[in-house]
């Protein structure tokens, strides 16, 4: 038998939990390919990989779900700082820094998404969503709109963002705090209305 999340106790939910943090740690370790249930279930100290097929239909569900999780934490942790922005500058600024804040603070999820993406690339298994480049996109359109930025393509512009903040991940030993300024300063530069 398989729970549904409508059927979840705070017991399962609290083992989900466990199952997902592990699989995290042994992906961020091991690479997506040496995911197995069994290190999973080992690395979370469960008896059986049962217990993970009592809560996942099998790999690819708990990676979803893992992905799922990793981008819900990070927009958890980055939304009370983007809504503590008043300008549409300060907005953009808080977007960048509290990425790199989530990225430097938790690098097991970070690891984990890599190897995940990479691990399932041309694959229909796992969902990565393009959510942040959409938001962004609309945030400058609007920010346009306004007249807060100057005249760009706010899809290039969002997908440059998106990159440059992604390509953090993959960097040894980066100075998080440091490259989130010069980034701030570079896309601030980019959009500003008023050039001068």
């Amino acid at each position: 038998m398989q729970v549904t999340n409508r059927e979840l106790s705070p017991t399962a939910t609290a083992r989900r939990e466990q199952i997902m943090a592990a699989a995290i740690e042994v992906i961020a370790a091991k690479g997506y390919g040496q995911a197995s249930f069994g290190r999973i279930a080992e690395h979370a100290g469960l008896s059986s990989t049962r217990l993970i097929s009592y809560h996942f239909k099998g790999k690819s569900e708990l990676i979803q779900a893992v992905v799922d999780s990793a981008l819900s934490d990070a927009a958890a942790f980055m939304r009370p700082r983007m809504e503590a922005a008043t300008t549409r500058r300060d907005t953009l600024a808080s977007y960048i820094e509290s990425n790199l804040e989530f990225m430097r603070d938790h690098p097991a999820h970070i690891r984990a998404l890599v190897e995940i993406i990479a691990g399932t690339r041309g694959g229909a298994e796992t969902t990565v969503s393009d959510t942040w480049s959409t938001v962004a996109e609309e945030f400058f359109r609007a920010g346009q709109a306004e007249g807060a930025f100057r005249a760009f393509d706010p899809h290039v512009m969002a997908v440059s963002l998106r990159a440059a903040i992604d390509a953090v991940a993959i960097m040894p030993d980066v100075d998080h705090t440091a490259y989130a300024r010069e980034l701030v300063a570079l896309f601030d530069h980019a959009t500003r209305k008023d050039q001068s």
